[in-house]
């Protein structure tokens, strides 16, 4: 059998192209911003996870362009060997001072520093308890770790106890959750969480891509929201989301930082952040600390786009995040619901399975904390007019 039948042999995508509701791979012309110009007309962003406002932010770009200036476009090698500069270290100081954690190190994205953290510590004999709709990337770094893989219903506290006492009690174990699931925008229970891990002798890491910037003391993310920021033993986070920029994280104890500098091959064999990425990171991470009234500012615009959609019968999923899931049934129904809005020209982000069930897809909609009301408000009636429009809307 040849390789590529598989490749043929895929007509879905196709399929959904000719019906002209194909939602993916739209291209920007402008600014990650609240509204973008895409593909020659106006849009609403609606689907960025730039919850700060910081990609347009002037010292983050300022910040970038000073670094190409001084360091060039690369850094050719790894952070292993010659691909650390003084930056990186620079930023990883001002991190775990930040995230009040004794060490952080820099990887060159947030999936891969799920990989890499999680393929370093989870070794032959080890296990990884995960909730069920943790991210992808958490995913694959347990298929690249050595240990054995056990998932716990979403946010069940009581499968997650069961879990738990099944392993042997000698084993060594790691609970890996989302601190803010990006699909649903629900948070982790992490105090419940914390408590287990205690009980069975786990320790905890929490994936903070969605969180940082969103959650706790000035935006330091899920475990200071809940005052846990002893009991959580590794945040991993990125640089994508809140800090405008491209890169992910690791913050631990130095102890295990160090010992996952030295023995996570998607660290060593991976290039490092260029210069403007890192500067870019650093810049937005100094913003946040001068301005935790940003963090303020996102969670009331999360609460005035929930209250506009729900005044406007639009069903969503509650949360206390600024994602806010549209429910819109099928995939059918999804996909033209969202090809209809972009063509209204607010986008948003299509959520079909596998990663939600065929029943219970949605659209994921998510705030900035530097969009308007007057352009929320917009959006809000855009929306519900299509909502309506497709009987989705509740009187």
């Amino acid at each position: 059998m040849d390789i590529f039948e598989k490749c043929t042999s895929y007509t879905r995508v196709n399929e959904v192209r000719e019906r002209g509701i194909y939602p993916y791979f739209h291209a920007l012309e402008s600014r990650q911003d609240i509204v973008v110009t895409m593909e020659g007309k106006r849009r609403i962003m609606l689907g960025s996870n730039n919850y700060l406002g910081l990609t347009v932010d002037p010292q983050v770009i300022e910040a970038g362009m000073k670094a190409i200036e001084k360091y060039g476009s690369g850094c050719s090698g790894s952070r292993f060997l010659n691909g650390t500069l003084n930056m990186h270290l620079e930023l990883e100081h001002e991190l775990a001072d930040f995230l009040r954690k004794p060490a952080t190190m820099v990887f060159s994205t947030g999936f891969q520093a799920n990989l890499g953290i999680i393929s370093a510590l989870v070794g032959m004999g080890d296990y990884v308890i995960c909730d069920k709709e943790n991210h992808a990337s958490i995913y694959d770094a347990c298929r690249l770790s050595l240990g054995k893989m056990v998932r716990y219903r979403h946010s069940d506290m009581d499968d997650l106890r069961r879990k738990l006492a099944e392993i042997p009690e000698k084993a060594g174990k790691l609970i890996v959750t989302d601190g803010v699931f990006s699909m649903g925008g629900d948070i982790a229970l992490l105090p419940e969480i914390c408590a287990l891990a205690r009980e069975y002798g786990a320790r905890v890491m929490v994936d903070d891509a969605h969180g940082l910037g969103v959650l706790g003391e000035g935006g330091r993310g899920t475990a200071s929201y809940f005052g846990l920021e002893d009991q959580v033993d590794i945040y991993m986070g990125t640089f994508s989301k809140s800090l405008a920029s491209l890169g992910g994280y690791m913050a631990a104890d130095e102890a295990v930082v160090d010992y996952v500098k030295h023995t996570s091959r998607p660290f060593i064999f991976s290039a490092s952040i260029p210069p403007a990425n890192c500067a870019c990171a650093m810049a937005a991470l100094r913003v946040l600390r001068s301005r935790p009234e940003l963090v303020t500012r996102l969670a009331d615009n999360g609460r005035h786009m929930r209250q506009g959609l729900k005044a406007r019968g639009v069903k969503i999923r509650m949360s206390e995040t600024p994602i806010i899931p549209l429910f819109t049934t099928d995939a059918e129904t999804t996909l033209v619901v969202s090809n209809e809005l972009f063509g209204e020209g607010v986008y948003v982000n299509p959520v079909l399975p596998p990663a939600t069930p065929p029943q219970d897809c949605l659209l994921r909609t998510s705030l900035m904390a530097s969009h308007t009301v007057e352009v929320m408000d917009e959006a809000i009636d855009t929306i519900a007019r299509v909502f309506e429009k497709y009987g989705l809307t509740e009187s």
